[in-house]
């Protein structure tokens, strides 16, 4: 997908994902106490024993397009639901795993809150990161996800990230 970007003005051939490198709750916990409070890698983070989270994929349908932009985010899990993808991640998981429920675990920029919206975690073969979908609500971010969004408001939303000038 070839499209101008509206942070440089330059036509741009692809577009990338944007992911989270963490929950928003892992930079609640001073760094120092880190290594012993929690634990986290490119697909898991544990806080305190006591909150889990895992990393999946929040599509939006590009509206006009048969493409798909990927947000990377963090769910929440029970632990005895954390217990269980970290026992499926090698494999893949049964046909008859149902979804689980998360909550949201990220800002996203562009949005109004979206930390605590709820989730359905949808696990998937072949190691690949858990499909998110979110509960449908009159939330922005609900409305794309079910109906899409036009790709000059995916822009608008994800153009200064593209660049660095924004932070995720």
């Amino acid at each position: 997908m070839k499209y101008v970007c509206s942070t440089c003005g330059q036509t741009h051939e692809g577009l990338p994902d944007i992911s989270f490198d963490a929950p928003v709750y892992w930079a609640d916990i001073p760094e120092h106490e880190r290594e012993t409070r929690g634990h986290l890698d490119s697909d898991l983070c544990t806080i305190d024993n006591n909150d889990f989270f895992v990393r999946g994929c929040l599509e939006i349908p590009i509206t006009g397009t048969p493409d798909l932009f990927t947000w990377g985010i963090w769910v929440t899990l029970s632990r005895s639901n954390f217990d269980r993808y970290v026992d499926l991640f090698e494999v893949d998981p049964p046909p008859t795993e149902e979804p689980w429920f998360g909550w949201f675990s990220n800002r996203l920029p562009g949005y109004p809150e979206t930390l605590k919206l709820k989730t359905r975690v949808h696990l998937r073969s072949q190691r690949r990161r858990p499909r998110i979908e979110l509960e449908p609500t009159d939330h922005p971010l609900a409305i794309h996800q079910r109906e899409g969004i036009a790709l000059e408001s995916l822009l608008s939303i994800i153009g200064p990230r593209l660049h660095g000038t924004s932070p995720p």
